[in-house]
């Protein structure tokens, strides 16, 4: 995981011709505010293990057409209010020519001098409350949810405006009478968009559900040359095996 602003300037264009991993940048913030710092490297724990490296920036500047060109898949989980215009052209560029997109919980209220910001998300964050809930999968048939399970956890209840028009919810949350769109995917040129309003605390990030969540909303935003690559890179992870070894000389006995 790179966990440093800035550094992925460094790194080397994509291998587009063989298996390999796939390599997604998540842009957080230094607020402690939904604190990216620490559900940043939880989510890359998790997903590093199926071949999805997670390399962390806290530099609005990293959205230019270079850097993201080193990327399949952009994150935004962060509570930025402007973007420049340079900026936001790189990022809109970036996901019409055919890039996966996971705006995550305050992603939705990012960025509110730019409209197309807001249109490319497919929504905009107002209000919310707290509570512990489970969001209703509405959309079983969709390919993305046919790996995700419904699961509970205390998050915020997200209210949203702004919805286009070509949403595909893929989860809600009932309120009584009131189904509020949840998670939900969209095409955005080439590219394609899937955001979720979970993920205000480490209740949530640390809930395997919802890291699969995540991961099937990556798989599903790629496109289908860097999926085929990376399902020829996965076949070659070794499977860890847990195998207990009761005679280890200091071994304290803990639960695996």
């Amino acid at each position: 995981v790179c966990v440093l602003a800035g550094c992925n300037q460094s790194k080397k264009k994509k291998d587009d011709t063989g298996p390999r991993r796939l390599e997604i940048l998540f842009l957080g913030h230094s607020n402690e505010h939904h604190n990216s710092r620490e559900y940043a490297p939880i989510l890359a724990s998790a997903l590093s293990k199926d071949g999805i490296n997670i390399s962390y920036s806290e530099n609005l500047e990293d959205l230019n057409s270079y850097n993201l060109s080193l990327y399949d898949g952009l994150i935004i989980y962060a509570n930025y209010d402007t973007i420049s215009k340079q900026e936001e052209k790189a990022l809109l560029d970036y996901v019409r020519s055919g890039h996966a997109f996971i705006p995550i919980h305050s992603a939705s209220f990012c960025f509110r001098n730019s409209p197309d910001y807001i249109d490319m998300v497919g929504g905009q964050f107002i209000s919310h409350d707290t509570a512990t809930f489970t969001a209703k999968i509405v959309n079983k048939d969709h390919p993305l949810m046919k790996s995700v399970k419904e699961f509970s956890t205390w998050d915020e209840t997200y209210v949203h405006d702004q919805l286009s028009k070509d949403l595909t919810v893929l989860e809600e949350r009932i309120e009584g009478d009131h189904h509020e769109p949840y998670t939900w995917v969209k095409n955005y040129g080439e590219g394609k968009v899937f955001y979720t309003a979970y993920g205000h605390d480490e209740r949530t990030w640390k809930n395997p559900e919802f890291q699969n969540l995540i991961k099937q909303g990556i798989l599903w935003g790629i496109s289908d040359k860097v999926k085929a690559q990376w399902v020829a890179f996965e076949k070659t992870i070794p499977k860890l095996v847990y195998k207990p070894m009761p005679n280890i000389p200091n071994y304290e006995k803990r639960e695996p």
